[in-house]
């Protein structure tokens, strides 16, 4: 093999193993596309590693077609970059909503439970999800839906009173001794 293709810096590890290049590819025919995107036809592994080599550019293994493994000749430097590339600009537009959870007891004390509520809408003015779990220990269970409805109630009327925007709840589980409610702000 020529000197060109040992010299190319390694490609990091995880697009390493999701491509196959070079000697890597181990089938003997093989269906090639040249740098311009034409289709050079089946041929041999060894005559695709020369066209690779005049160009002085990679062959990459792209895929299978019809039990025939497909190779494009390219220079794989570039096309690593060019896809870690629009990995980085497709995560600059996407927005990422955090969830915060906010524990609380059914006999919280007032100024506790003020604490909690500020925090949470601190939460919403940063934009963020609120999760509030309401925790029953010991005999608090049997009076769980007594209670829940009284402070998520208690919660939804101090929140709306705080100006946080209008608020939906999205989601309402219970298990076990635990009963959660999310909130968002539209």
């Amino acid at each position: 093999m020529s000197k060109l293709l040992r010299e190319r810096p390694a490609p990091s590890n995880e697009l390493q193993s999701k491509y196959v290049v070079n000697e890597q590819i181990r089938v003997d025919r093989l269906t090639v596309i040249n740098q311009h995107g034409e289709n050079i036809g089946v041929v041999t592994r060894s005559q695709a590693l020369a066209l690779a080599e005049e160009g002085g550019l990679d062959l990459v293994q792209v895929g299978e077609k019809d039990s025939l493994v497909v190779a494009k000749i390219m220079d794989f430097g570039k096309f690593v970059y060019a896809k870690k590339k629009q990995v980085n600009d497709s995560k600059k537009y996407q927005t990422v909503i955090s969830l915060k959870e906010i524990k609380i007891r059914p006999n919280i004390g007032d100024h506790d439970y003020m604490t909690k509520l500020k925090k949470a809408v601190g939460f919403f003015a940063e934009g963020k999800k609120v999760k509030f779990t309401l925790q029953f220990k010991g005999r608090e269970i049997t009076m769980m839906d007594v209670l829940g409805h009284k402070i998520f109630g208690k919660v939804t009327r101090d929140l709306q009173e705080h100006n946080v925007g209008s608020l939906v709840e999205e989601k309402d589980q219970r298990s076990g001794a635990y009963w959660s409610k999310i909130y968002f702000v539209k």
